[in-house]
C-alpha cells in the first residue's frame, strides 16, 4: 500500500506556540533603557519579573558588569580564533577557578546546548547504550539523535522511573559495555530533581550505570562554592559521572561547564569534543565575567547569598501553603509552577495576573503534559517580601475567577494533577442552562429519525451502519477487537440538535499514525505479544468509520456552549472508562475555530490520513469516464486496469457463503498485514458475517478466471447518495493483475450503476486514487493524552535500532 501523510507530533509545537502568541503570552519584547532584575517592561506596562532563571540576581552585580566593560576594552568584543590553537589570556584562570568549585577537570563550552551535542556523541561509544529521562532537556534529546546513524540504541524510560531504568540495566548485561543515563538535576518546570540517591544505588548494583546529569537549574543557589544541586547531594563526582553546569543563568554570565569524574573521558573531549574544537570560543566579556562571578562562588558570599534566596523561597510557600492553590509540589529550589490542567484556563489566569503587574510564564505542551498545563513562576533575590505577598494575594483573588470564566472547579484542576481535593466555595462547574443532554450506550435507544437526520451520508455510521457495528464489535473473543458505543446528542430547550457525536473506547494501536518503519518494528513484537505498545482510548468515530462524525449547527446561537457540553461530557467518560487519551476526529483542515477551541481545551492538532472522494459522476459509460481523466491517467487506466479485465471475473453479490466469507477473511488478512500506513487493529471474522448480512452493504468478488480462484473481495455500503469503499481484500500472490486498482475502477463504475452522487474510496494509496480523479480530503484530528510519554517514545523509536520497554 502507498504512504500515508505521517504525524510527527511536535509538528504541533508551533501552532501552540502561535497560540499563546495570539493570547499575548509568547514571543514578547522587553521595553526600556534599563534592566533591574527586579521589573520587567511590556506592552509599555512594568512588571513585577518572577520569571528569571538568574536566581541569584548576579546578573546585575556590579563586579560582573564592570568586569564585562574592561574585558571588552583590553581585549575586543571576540576572541576570534579555535580554542584547538589559542585560548586568550583570562580563559585560564576561569578554569583554575571553575576546577576549584567542582574539584574535577572541567571543559568550558559556549553554552550547554553545544556541550551536549559535543560530549554526548564523546562519552557514548559505539558498545554502549544512552536512556534518556523523558523530561531531560530538550538540548540533551536533540544531542542524542547524534548517536542513532552509529546504530547506538537510544530509549526513553518515564520520568524518573528508576523500575524501567532497572530494566533496561537487567537486560543490558553482557549486551552493552556502558549503559549512560541522561537526566536533568533540577527539571525547569515543576522543580523536582533528580533521584541521585537511588540512582547511585542502581550503580552499585549494577556497574554498567553511568549517569550524564544537566544541572544547570540547579547551579549556583546550591552546594558548596555553588556546585549546584547535583554537587549538594553527591559530595565529589565519582568516574562514572558527568555533570554539565552553567556560567549563565544563576550564575551571571554566559557559557557552559562540563565537570569529568574519569580524567580519561576529560581528555577526550578536551581534545576532541565536536562543537568544543571547532566553534569560537566564549568572548571576553562573558570571560571576565564568569570569572568574576566564580570568585564570588569561592567566598563566603556564595553563602550568603543562598542564604538569602532560600529564605524568600521559604517565605513564598508558607505563603502557598495556606491557600487552596494547586501548586504542584513544594520546592526547595526558585521554581513553582501552579496547575491550571486546560491551556485555556492558563491563558486567562496568566493574563489576569499580567493585568495586576506580574510577569510569569505559561507552560504548556511539549514541557509539559498538554492537560498539565500551568502557570509557573521564579523567585529570585531581586523579588522582595512584599511583592511576593502581593503575587500569592492576586493569584488567590484572580485563580477562582477564572475558574468560573472558562467553566470549571478547583478541585477538577487538583484531580488533574492528583493532588488531594479541598473544600471549594468558589469556581463554577459549568453547566449550560438551556441545553439538554442526551447520553446513550445503544443507538437503539437514540431516535433514528434524528440520528439520520445528522449523518445520512456522512459515512457508515447513519443508524443502520451502527447498528451493524455494535453486533460485530462486541463479544469477540480478542479484547482490541471490543467496543464501547456511546451516543451524545445535545438539544436546545425545544429540542432541536445542536450537535450530535457518537463515540468507541477501546484498544489503539499507539503507532497507529507513525511512520510505517516504525510500526513494521512493533509488528514484530505484537507477534509475540499482541497488545504491546496499545492504549484504551475515547474516540470520537471508531477505527472502522471514516467522514465527518461531528454534527454541529453553527447556526445555531448556543453551539459554543454545546461544544462546552461536549468537552464536559468527554472529561466524565474519560474517567468512567479509565482512558488515558482522547480522539476528536476528521475536522475539516481549514476550520480555524474549533482548532483554536481545541487548542485551549488541552488538544494536540494531528494530520490524519487523507480520505478520498469522487462527485464526477455524471458519465455515460466507462470510455465516457476515462475520456475525462488526464492523459497520463487514461493511460495509466488502459495498461494496469482494462488490460488485465479479460484474466478477472467480476461479480457483485448481496451475500456470500460462509466459504466465501472465510476466503474474503483471509484475503483481507493479507492486507491488514501489509498495510502499515494508517497502522489499525484487526477487524474480527464476525463482522463479514454481519455486514453480509446486511441489505444496505453489499460485496464486489474477483475471480482468477483461468483458475477459477477468489483473489479478491471489497466491501462497499450503499448510502442514500453515496458509495463507500471500506474494506479490501486481496491475494498478494497474484499483484501482477493489479487488483486492486481494478477494484478502486469498479467502485466507481457501481457507484454510478446505483445512480449514487457521490464514492468515496477510503485512505491511504493517495496516488492511486488521484489517477481515477478522486479528490484527496484533508482532515485534522484533536489528541489529548495524559502523559507526553507515549508520544515521546514514538518519535524516540523513529531511526532507532531497538525498541525501548513500554
Amino acid at each position: 500500500m502507498a504512504k500515508s501523510k505521517h504525524n510527527n507530533i511536535l509538528d504541533t509545537i508551533g501552532d501552540l506556540i502561535l497560540n499563546a502568541k495570539k493570547e499575548g503570552l509568547a514571543h514578547l519584547y522587553t521595553e526600556g533603557e534599563y534592566f533591574d532584575g527586579r521589573h520587567i517592561h511590556i506592552n509599555g506596562k512594568q512588571l513585577y519579573h518572577f520569571g528569571t532563571t538568574g536566581y541569584l540576581g548576579l546578573e546585575q552585580d556590579m563586579r560582573l558588569k564592570e568586569a564585562a566593560c574592561d574585558a571588552i576594552m583590553r581585549y575586543g568584543t571576540q576572541f576570534p580564533l579555535s580554542k584547538t590553537y589559542v585560548s586568550f589570556v583570562i580563559y585560564k584562570e576561569l578554569e583554575g577557578a571553575l576546577k576549584q568549585i567542582y574539584r574535577k577537570p572541567i571543559v568550558i563550552t559556549k553554552n550547554s546546548t553545544l556541550a551536549h551535542i559535543g560530549i554526548i556523541p564523546s562519552i557514548v561509544r559505539d558498545e554502549d547504550t544512552l536512556v534518556l529521562d523523558q523530561q531531560v532537556h530538550a538540548s540533551v534529546q536533540n544531542a542524542a539523535q547524534l548517536l542513532k546513524p552509529r546504530g547506538i540504541p537510544v530509549q526513553l524510560i518515564k520520568h524518573n522511573n528508576m523500575n524501567m531504568l532497572e530494566d533496561i540495566l537487567k537486560k543490558a548485561r553482557g549486551k552493552f559495555n556502558n549503559v549512560w543515563y541522561a537526566a536533568d538535576g533540577v527539571y525547569s518546570m515543576y522543580g523536582d530533581t533528580v533521584p541521585i540517591q537511588e540512582l547511585q544505588y542502581l550503580q552499585e548494583l549494577y556497574p554498567q550505570l553511568h549517569l550524564y546529569i544537566d544541572d544547570v537549574h540547579g547551579m549556583s543557589w546550591a552546594g558548596k562554592h555553588g556546585a549546584g544541586y547535583v554537587m549538594s547531594q553527591v559530595g565529589d563526582l565519582s568516574e562514572k559521572m558527568v555533570l554539565v553546569g552553567t556560567l549563565s543563568k544563576t550564575f551571571g554570565a554566559s557559557g557552559s561547564v562540563v565537570a569529568f569524574g574519569d580524567e580519561k573521558l576529560y581528555e577526550t573531549c578536551k581534545i576532541f569534543g565536536g562543537p568544543q574544537t571547532f566553534s569560537a570560543q566564549l568572548e571576553p566579556s562573558s570571560v571576565a565575567a564568569a570569572l568574576a562571578s566564580a570568585k564570588i562562588h569561592l567566598s563566603e558570599e556564595i553563602y550568603q547569598l543562598q542564604d538569602e534566596l532560600r529564605e524568600k523561597v521559604d517565605y513564598c510557600n508558607s505563603l502557598i501553603n495556606q491557600t487552596n492553590l494547586p501548586l504542584i509540589q513544594e520546592n526547595k529550589c526558585p521554581v513553582h509552577f501552579i496547575g491550571t490542567g486546560l491551556p485555556e484556563l492558563a491563558y486567562n489566569f496568566a493574563k489576569r495576573l499580567m493585568n495586576e503587574g506580574f510577569y510569569i510564564n505559561v507552560a504548556t505542551f511539549p514541557v509539559v503534559p498538554v492537560r498539565n498545563t500551568g502557570i509557573r513562576f521564579t523567585i529570585s533575590r531581586h523579588n522582595q517580601k512584599e511583592e511576593i505577598k502581593a503575587l500569592v494575594d492576586a493569584m488567590v483573588y484572580h485563580y477562582p475567577k477564572s475558574l468560573s470564566d472558562v467553566g470549571t472547579s478547583l478541585n477538577n484542576i487538583r484531580a488533574t494533577f492528583k493532588l488531594p481535593l479541598v473544600d471549594e466555595n468558589e469556581g463554577i462547574q459549568h453547566q449550560a442552562q438551556k441545553l439538554s443532554i442526551q447520553l446513550e450506550r445503544s443507538i437503539n435507544k437514540v431516535d433514528q429519525p434524528s440520528w439520520d437526520r445528522c449523518f445520512d451520508d456522512k459515512g457508515i455510521f447513519d443508524y443502520a451502519g451502527l447498528k451493524a457495528l455494535e453486533k460485530a464489535f462486541q463479544s469477540n473473543e480478542r479484547e482490541d477487537q471490543n467496543w464501547e458505543f456511546i451516543y451524545l446528542m445535545v438539544r436546545d430547550e425545544v429540542g432541536e440538535i445542536v450537535l450530535a457525536t457518537f463515540f468507541t473506547v477501546g484498544l489503539w494501536k499507539d503507532d497507529a499514525l507513525s511512520k510505517s518503519s516504525v510500526s513494521e518494528e512493533l509488528e514484530l513484537i505484537r507477534d509475540n505479544n499482541p497488545y504491546y505498545m496499545m492504549s484504551k482510548v475515547l474516540s470520537m468515530g471508531s477505527l472502522i468509520t471514516d467522514g465527518e462524525h461531528l454534527f454541529l449547527d453553527r447556526q445555531h446561537r448556543s453551539y459554543q456552549e454545546a461544544l462546552k457540553v461536549l468537552c464536559n461530557q468527554i472529561e466524565k467518560l474519560k474517567l468512567q472508562y479509565e482512558t488515558k487519551m482522547v480522539m476528536i476526529r476528521d475536522i475539516q483542515t481549514e476550520d480555524e475555530e474549533l482548532k483554536e477551541f481545541f487548542y485551549k481545551q488541552g488538544y494536540l492538532k494531528i494530520d490524519l490520513p487523507e480520505g478520498s472522494e469522487l462527485t464526477a459522476l455524471d458519465f455515460n459509460d466507462p470510455e465516457d469516464y476515462i475520456s475525462r481523466l488526464s492523459p497520463k491517467s487514461r493511460s495509466h487506466v488502459r495498461k494496469d486496469i482494462l488490460k488485465n479485465s479479460d484474466k478477472i471475473r467480476i461479480e457483485i453479490k448481496d451475500s456470500l457463503t460462509e466459504e466465501e466469507i472465510r476466503i474474503a477473511y483471509n484475503l483481507y488478512w493479507q492486507v491488514h498485514k501489509a498495510n502499515h500506513a494508517f497502522n489499525n487493529i484487526a477487524y474480527p471474522q464476525k463482522l463479514f458475517s454481519v455486514l453480509n448480512e446486511d441489505v444496505n452493504w453489499e460485496s464486489i468478488c474477483y475471480y482468477h478466471k483461468a483458475e477459477n480462484k477468489l483473489i479478491g473481495v471489497a466491501f462497499n455500503h450503499k448510502g442514500k447518495d453515496s458509495y463507500q469503499g471500506v474494506i479490501l481484500g486481496l491475494d498478494y500472490t497474484y499483484s501482477e493483475l493489479k487488483v486492486y486498482k481494478q477494484a478502486l475502477f469498479q467502485a466507481i463504475m457501481r457507484a454510478k450503476a446505483l445512480g449514487k452522487s457521490k464514492v468515496q474510496l477510503g485512505l491511504t494509496a493517495n496516488t492511486e486514487k488521484k489517477k481515477l480523479g478522486a479528490a484527496l480530503i484533508s482532515r485534522i484530528g484533536f489528541l489529548q493524552a495524559d502523559s507526553n510519554y507515549k508520544l515521546e517514545l514514538l518519535e524516540s523509536l523513529e531511526g532507532n535500532n531497538i525498541l525501548t520497554v513500554e
